[in-house]
This record gives C-alpha cells, sequence and structure tokens, in this order.
C-alpha cells in the first residue's frame, strides 16, 4: 500500500514552492494503522519495535509536530475516522488530520526536515496505507467553507 509521495508527486508540490503562486495550504491526511507497527530493522533511538501501528505513528507525530511548529503551521482538526461510507475497502482510514501550512514552502521544509527525516522510520512502520490531499487555504489558520 501507497504510504508515501513518489517522485513526481513530491516534485509537483515542491514545484510550487517559493513560487508567485506560493500560499497557505492545508493538507488533508487520511491514516490507516497497522495492528502492529513493521520496522525495517531497529526504531530510532532506544524505543522498543513491539507497538501498535498508532503508537509508532505518535512516535513520528511528535517529533512533526516540533517541525511544524518551527515551520509556521499548525494542526487544525484531527479525529478518529468511524466509517467510510462512500468508498470501496481500500479507502478506509483510521484518522483523518487536518494541518494548515503558511505556504508549500513550508510544507516542503517540513518534508525535508533532518529531524523529520530521521523519524520517517516510526511512520512507515506505523502505516499500512496514508493519503495527502492538498487543499487551498486562507492566509489564517482556520478551517472555513468555500
Amino acid at each position: 500500500m501507497v504510504v508515501e509521495p513518489d517522485g513526481r508527486q513530491f516534485a509537483e508540490v515542491s514545484a510550487l514552492a517559493g513560487g508567485d503562486g506560493d500560499g497557505p495550504v492545508v493538507m488533508l491526511n487520511l491514516n490507516r494503522y497497522r495492528e502492529r507497527a513493521s520496522y525495517e530493522g531497529e526504531p530510532p533511538g532506544s524505543e522498543s519495535p513491539d507497538v501498535s501501528g498508532r503508537e509508532a505513528y505518535l512516535r513520528y507525530g511528535a517529533v512533526a509536530s516540533a517541525v511544524l511548529e518551527r515551520v509556521g503551521g499548525r494542526i487544525l482538526w484531527h479525529t478518529d475516522a468511524s466509517s467510510t461510507v462512500i468508498g470501496g475497502d481500500s479507502e478506509v482510514y483510521d484518522e483523518v488530520i487536518a494541518v494548515w501550512y503558511p505556504s508549500v514552502a513550508a510544507f516542503a521544509a517540513l518534508a525535508t526536515d533532518p529531524e523529520t527525516l530521521e523519524a520517517r522510520a516510526h511512520r512507515l512502520a506505523a502505516l499500512e496505507r496514508a493519503t495527502l490531499i492538498r487543499c487551498e487555504s486562507g492566509t489564517e489558520p482556520v478551517l472555513a467553507g468555500g
């Protein structure tokens, strides 16, 4: 299952960073967790690999939250996903997170930050499937209808 962007997808987003059209965005994260984390090798630090997928993602999230604050972003909303009303079996998720960034460049900075990259092992071990949807946003970090 897909949990990271392919080269083309990340290149398309990165091409927007810092350009004339670069502005605030909300990244809508849809996460499906593994029942048990699946680390390739030992996890970063001295942490046990024997945890749930959600617990492994929380390890990644602790690092990503600190970097998010540094790049000027913030989590707008998050909740458990209770069911998929329209969609197939592959479109079932455990959690939805809406994250506001002041620019695409700020998102790219988070994604390429050395601390985030080091914590990436937790994210990869945690997720069975992930979808990340880029949404246009207003200049303020709030959820609002268009």
